[in-house]
């Protein structure tokens, strides 16, 4: 039996109102809960997974070029991936302040509550990696990059983005 090949839907990435109200919510927190408002702000800008942001020590914090490098997980590629200088201003202070080499000094079940008290919609951590693929590839139509930022090891996983935003564009041609 041939696998399903995995299907984006609505349910699985944030919507642009959502995002805008995730935004608000974690610009309203970055002074009463820092470490929160900063994870959630590098899920959203980085795609990373849960367990790639949990891994970023100080070191991965390149200031010369204002970069996060991310170890990749579930078979992925290894990645470096540059932030807005602001993020990445506040990041490097954050990780200065801790004491550990861990930058983000908590497990998954902490990142899942964090994740409770912020999302936006009924949705699931992992969209946080969907919509910024779907974003960036909206913006560039480059699937390379958008390859080369998630570190799919095989475009074939990446084709999702462009499958989906095609058939949505198509169809309200069509349809509309």
């Amino acid at each position: 039996m041939a696998s399903q090949r995995y299907q984006l839907n609505k349910n699985k990435y944030l919507l642009d109102p959502e995002v805008e109200k995730l935004e608000t919510l974690i610009a309203s927190s970055r002074t009463d809960s820092l470490r929160d408002s900063l994870i959630l702000e590098l899920a959203l800008r980085t795609g990373s997974r849960a367990k790639e942001l949990l891994a970023i020590r100080k070191t991965d914090l390149n200031p010369y070029d204002e970069t996060v490098f991310i170890r990749g997980m579930k078979g992925s590629n290894d990645r470096e991936l540059p932030l807005p200088p602001e993020l990445f201003a506040r990041l490097s202070r954050f990780a200065d302040s801790r004491k550990g080499d861990l930058v983000f000094e908590i497990g998954y079940h902490r990142l899942r509550q964090i994740w409770d008290w912020y999302r936006p919609a009924p949705k699931k951590f992992h969209c946080l990696r969907h919509t910024f693929a779907i974003r960036l590839y909206r913006k560039t139509k480059d699937l390379r990059l958008v390859q080369v930022a998630l570190g799919h090891r095989n475009i074939t996983n990446t084709m999702i983005y462009a499958d989906y935003i095609y058939s949505q564009q198509e169809l309200k041609k069509l349809i509309l």
